[in-house]
C-alpha cells in the first residue's frame, strides 16, 4: 500500500511540473471529460522507474487517472503520447494473444466503425441489511458486463453476510464505440495476409476516426468472452482498449536524405534524368516509354485546390489494350511504388466491395470500407476493369470525380473520404476498331470515361522490326540500365507529393487554354473528353510532371509533355496526329526529342512567340 502511494506522489508531481499548461486549459473550458496528454518521453527522462511501470504494467494507467482526478476532482484522463520506438511497445503486426496485458501501439487502416453507444461503467448496489452501499465495475473482458455482487462490499473487511442487494439510481455512464482496424499491407512481407483487431474506443476518444481512415492507436492487449451456455465452451477473442489514437490527416512524409535528390538534379541534365526515372517503371517491360510516363504522373498526382469546394488533384489513368500488353504489370508496379494502395480486380467485385457495405454487428448495422474508401490519399489499382458489371460502374462515379462517397443503407447515412488515384486496366470490347468511338470499344459510359484524365490505347499489331526488337531484349541477360533502384524511387515519389506544390507560370497557362479551346472547336467534337475536365486534366498532368521535375512551377515544358500526353489517348489526337503508344521508346537523345515536340506544339497551336 505504501508503494502504491510512493507512485501516485511521483505520478502527481510529473503532472504538476510537466502537465501545468494542459491542466490550466481544463479549467478554462467547459466541464467534460479533458484529455491530459503525457510524453512518454518526458515521463522517461523524469523519473525512469515510472516510465517502466507504466509500459510493463498498463493496470498504473489507472492510477495515473486517479492521480489526475485527486488533483481536479471530476475531470480529466491520462493520454499518452510518444512512445518509445522499440519492438516490445510499436508493432507492425495486430497483437496476438502473447500480447495480453500489454500496452503496445499499433498502426493500421480502419475498415470498420460501429455505431456509438452508452456503456454503463459502474453501478452502485445497495446492501438491504447494512443499508451499505458498493460500486461494481463493468468487466471489459465480458464486453461491459456487470455481475450481480454476491456478498457486501460495502464495509471492506468487515464483511456482511447479506447476499440481497438492491440497484441504486446511482451509476456511471461512458460514450463507447468499436472499430476494427487492419494491417497496412505496404509494411507486410510479400505474401502476408492482413489481419485486423478490434479497438475499443471510450469517453473522448469515440467518434474519432471513420471507415477509410489511417490511425495509430496505443491501448492496452486483453482477452474477452461471453458467458456461454452450460456444456458449450467460450468464444475469446482478443481486443485492444484505447488509450490514445491518432488519426494520420497526411500522407506520411518521406523519411528520406532530401539532399542526394537536390544534388541529383543540379548535378544532371533534367531530361536525362526524368528519363532515367522513366526507364525505372517496369524496367523488364520493353518500349511503352509513355505509359511509363502516364503511371508516374498518376502516382506523383497534381495539387488539390480546397475553396468553397475541394477540385481533386489526383489524377485517373485507363488502360485499354490486348492481352499481353503489361497492363497488369503496371497495376502491380504502381501499386508497390505509392505510398498508400490497395489493388483489387474488378472479376467479381461488388458496388459495397468497391465502396462500402452495411455489415450486421450483433443488434446494429455498421460500415465496412471498401477498396475506394481504403485508398484514402492513395492509390486504387483496378485490374479487369471491363468485368465490372453495369450497375457497379455507376458507384464509382461519384467517388471518382467529388473524391467522396455517400452512403445511405440500414439507416446509416453519412459520407467517407475516397480522396486517391484510380488506375484501371480492361481490354477493349472484341477487336479493337479505331472507326468507332471509345464507348463503343470499351463498353464504358460517357460520365465515366471522362472521369479519367487519360486514356491509353494499347493495341497489339503486326510490326515485324518491333516484334524482333521485343525478342532481342527478352532473351537478352539483365543489363545495368541506368535507372534508378526501388526503394530509392520509391522515396522519391513519397517526397515530391508531400514537399512540393508547383504554382502555374503565364506561358504553361497559355499553352494549355489554347489546346482546350482547340479541341473546343473541333468539328468532330469527342463529348466524353471536350469538357471542362479535359482543361482540369491538363493542369494535373502539368502540376504531376513539374513535380517529377523537381520543380515547384509549372514551366513551358510540363504543359508540354501534358498536350503530348492528351495526344496519345487517341481520343483528341488532332495537332500531332496519332501517336502509337505501344511501340514508342525511350528516346536517345532527350534534349532534342522535347525540343522538337516543343516546337511542333507551339507551331500547332500558333504560340511561336513562346519559343526560345
Amino acid at each position: 500500500m505504501a508503494a502504491q502511494l510512493e507512485v501516485l506522489a511521483a505520478m502527481q508531481l510529473f503532472l504538476a511540473e510537466h502537465c501545468a499548461d494542459d491542466l490550466a486549459n481544463n479549467e478554462e473550458e467547459e466541464a467534460r471529460e479533458e484529455e491530459v496528454r503525457v510524453d512518454v518521453h518526458e515521463l522517461i527522462t523524469f523519473n525512469p522507474q515510472l516510465a517502466t511501470l507504466v509500459l510493463e504494467q498498463p493496470r498504473y494507467l489507472e492510477l495515473f487517472n486517479r492521480a489526475l482526478q485527486e488533483m481536479h476532482p471530476g475531470r480529466g484522463v491520462v493520454r499518452l503520447t510518444h512512445l518509445p520506438n522499440n519492438s516490445s511497445v510499436v508493432r507492425a503486426r495486430v497483437p496476438g494473444s502473447d500480447d495480453v496485458g500489454r500496452l503496445v501501439c499499433v498502426t493500421g487502416t480502419v475498415v470498420r466503425a460501429g455505431a456509438i453507444k452508452l456503456m454503463e461503467t459502474e453501478r452502485m448496489f445497495v446492501c438491504s441489511r447494512c443499508r451499505g452501499t458498493f460500486a461494481v465495475a463493468a468487466e471489459h473482458e465480458q464486453y461491459g458486463l456487470i455481475a450481480r455482487p454476491t456478498r457486501c462490499l460495502a464495509h471492506g473487511a468487515e464483511m456482511c453476510s447479506s447476499t440481497t442487494f438492491s440497484v441504486s439510481e446511482q451509476q456511471k455512464c461512458t460514450d463507447y464505440q468499436e472499430i476494427k482496424v487492419q494491417e497496412q499491407a505496404g509494411r507486410l512481407a510479400l505474401g502476408s495476409v492482413p489481419r485486423a483487431v478490434p479497438i475499443v474506443l471510450e469517453g473522448s476518444l469515440v467518434d474519432r476516426a471513420k471507415s477509410g481512415d489511417t490511425v495509430t492507436v496505443c491501448g492496452t492487449v486483453f482477452c474477452r468472452w461471453r458467458s456461454p451456455a452450460q456444456g458449450e465452451r467460450p468464444d475469446i477473442s482478443v481486443a485492444m482498449r484505447a488509450n490514445n489514437v491518432h488519426v494520420h490527416t497526411e500522407a506520411p512524409i518521406a523519411t528520406s536524405d532530401t539532399s542526394e535528390f537536390h544534388q541529383l538534379w543540379n548535378t544532371q541534365r533534367p531530361m536525362h534524368l526524368r528519363n532515367q526515372i522513366i526507364s525505372s517503371v517496369c524496367p523488364r517491360v520493353f518500349g511503352l516509354f509513355y505509359a511509363k510516363l502516364a503511371v508516374l504522373l498518376t502516382v506523383v498526382g497534381g495539387v488539390a485546390r480546397n475553396d468553397a469546394l475541394r477540385v481533386r488533384g489526383e489524377s485517373h489513368l485507363l488502360l485499354v489494350g490486348d492481352p499481353g500488353t503489361a497492363k497488369s504489370q503496371f497495376l502491380r508496379f504502381a501499386a508497390q511504388l505509392a505510398p498508400r494502395s490497395v489493388l483489387t480486380t474488378g472479376v467479381g467485385s461488388t458496388s459495397a466491395g468497391l465502396t462500402v457495405a452495411a455489415v450486421k454487428d450483433g443488434a446494429e448495422w455498421s460500415l465496412e470500407a471498401g477498396a475506394l474508401v481504403l485508398a484514402d490519399r492513395g492509390l486504387c489499382c483496378i485490374d479487369e476493369f471491363g468485368s465490372i458489371r453495369e450497375a457497379e460502374k455507376a458507384t464509382v462515379l461519384e467517388a471518382m470525380e467529388q473524391q467522396t462517397i455517400s452512403v445511405a443503407k440500414a439507416g446509416i447515412v453519412c459520407r467517407l473520404n475516397a480522396r486517391c488515384a484510380v488506375l484501371a486496366a480492361m481490354n477493349p470490347k472484341g477487336r479493337y476498331d479505331p472507326e468507332s468511338s471509345l464507348a463503343v470499344n470499351t463498353a464504358l459510359s460517357t460520365p465515366l470515361l471522362s472521369r479519367f484524365d487519360l486514356v491509353l490505347i494499347l493495341l497489339d499489331t503486326a510490326h515485324e522490326q518491333w516484334d524482333a526488337h521485343v525478342a532481342e531484349f527478352l532473351l537478352a541477360p539483365p543489363e545495368t540500365l541506368p535507372h534508378w533502384p526501388f526503394d530509392t524511387l520509391q522515396s522519391y515519389i513519397a517526397h515530391v507529393k508531400t514537399t512540393i506544390f508547383p504554382q502555374s507560370t503565364a506561358e504553361s497557362e497559355l499553352v494549355l487554354t489554347t489546346y482546350y479551346q482547340r479541341q473546343r472547336q473541333r468539328d468532330v467534337l469527342n463529348k466524353a473528353r471536350t469538357t471542362i475536365r479535359l482543361l482540369e486534366s491538363l493542369i494535373r498532368l502539368a502540376q504531376a510532371h513539374a513535380r517529377l521535375m523537381f520543380r515547384d512551377r509549372v514551366l513551358l515544358a510540363d504543359a508540354v509533355v501534358a498536350v503530348v500526353l492528351m495526344e496519345s489517348t487517341m481520343l483528341s489526337a488532332s495537332i500531332l496526329g496519332p501517336i502509337d503508344t505501344l511501340h514508342s521508346t525511350v528516346p536517345s537523345d532527350p534534349d532534342t526529342a522535347h525540343e522538337h515536340l516543343e516546337a511542333l506544339v507551339l507551331d500547332r497551336l500558333d504560340l511561336q512567340h513562346l519559343k526560345k
